[in-house]
């Protein structure tokens, strides 16, 4: 190892096995991918808590990653295995030259981070993503974060934060997309609404579901397409029954990333149904594609061309009645942030700026 290389230790609770492994916190890979890119001096490791299923480590991205497989861990075992990712930290700072530490969510990642940091005086920074920002986040009185240390994704995880655990972050940085992995859009846009997410109650496609019935009543041969998988997969199903939407509604499965990408360039309107959301990098990405985009959700209070945001579940079936009532021509893609100025702007907290690393 060249000790005048700087080190930047990436906490996460998941990373993916390889570059197949694409449907794994798919926003926080392509931010590393983009950051050793962007800074291919900066020898770039990551620590990974629960995912992969494996304890070794391994090279993605020509980034070093230690799995330590802790996602069914409980208990004991959960202190065991944060003791276990603090000795590879003592041993990675005995190896390299540490740059800083980035956590990933403001739960145990940043945990274990914050207080190794602090021993020993390295710079530490955690990325708000998400339900770390509620209330139910129980580490917070035990990482107790300082507000220099937190980067908040968005406009709505900063004030989120802020009034939920009475400190307020410093720094915001959102996330962003890599318009290189859209391919060439195809010839037709064929589906009429497009979902893509969890399937869990704070998700929300219920209501999805729901807002497709009614608009079923205008117009009969509607194609919406649901890409994603977990708990509630069967309800769904059941309600998409229920509604007689057999032939409106298909629940696609889980699809790679860069599937998924393409589906949103078949898409007229992407509707984002989810009750809580960080940001929502999906949303970004369906207006990259072209789509127009409708959400509850408003991340960075800005007006965003073809991004429509909206309070209830009626404001969102009326707009995207709208929508296919008066569509339009233009699938421009929209960019609103990319990945490449997110690791610039995260590096340079850093300390670390246009790629010098001296």
């Amino acid at each position: 190892m060249n000790n005048n290389q700087k080190t930047l230790i990436i906490l996460t609770p998941a990373f993916p096995a390889n570059e197949q492994d694409s449907v794994w916190v798919p926003p926080k890979q392509l931010f590393v991918k983009k950051l050793k890119e962007n800074f291919p001096e900066l020898n770039i490791i990551v620590l990974s808590f629960n995912y992969p299923f494996h304890q070794q480590t391994y090279s993605l991205f020509n980034v070093q990653v230690t799995a330590f497989n802790g996602l069914k861990k409980r208990k004991l075992n959960r202190l065991l295995l944060w003791n276990s990712v603090w000795k590879k930290l003592n041993e990675l700072r005995k190896e390299n030259t540490i740059a800083g530490i980035l956590s990933f969510w403001c739960g145990e990642c940043a945990l274990v981070g914050r207080y190794f940091a602090k021993r020993h005086k390295l710079n530490y920074f955690c990325w708000i993503s998400g339900l770390d920002a509620t209330k139910d986040n129980r580490l917070i009185k035990f990482i107790r974060p300082q507000g220099k240390e937190l980067v908040a994704m968005s406009e709505f995880l900063y004030k989120e934060f802020y009034t939920t655990h009475h400190k307020k972050p410093q720094h915001i940085i959102p996330i962003g997309i890599d318009p290189a992995e859209f391919t060439q859009p195809p010839v037709e846009r064929d589906i009429d609404i497009l979902g893509v997410g969890s399937f869990n109650p704070f998700k929300q496609y219920d209501v999805f579901i729901r807002i497709v019935k009614k608009l079923s009543l205008t117009f009969p041969s509607i194609k919406a397409v649901i890409c994603g998988a977990g708990t509630e997969k069967e309800n769904l199903q059941q309600l998409i029954t229920e509604l007689q939407l057999e032939n409106n509604i298909t629940l696609a499965g889980v699809k790679p990333h860069a599937e998924v990408l393409q589906w949103m360039q078949r898409a007229k309107i992407f509707i984002h149904p989810s009750a809580y959301e960080g940001f929502g990098a999906v949303c970004l990405e369906a207006l990259y594609a072209g789509a127009e985009v409708i959400s509850f959700c408003d991340p960075m209070e800005l007006k965003i061309p073809k991004w429509h945001i909206v309070k209830t579940t009626e404001e969102m079936t009326n707009k995207a009645h709208e929508l296919m009532n008066h569509p339009r021509q233009d699938y421009s893609p929209v960019l609103l942030y990319s990945m490449s100025d997110s690791t610039k702007a995260m590096m340079k907290l850093f300390g670390i700026e246009n790629n010098h690393l001296s």
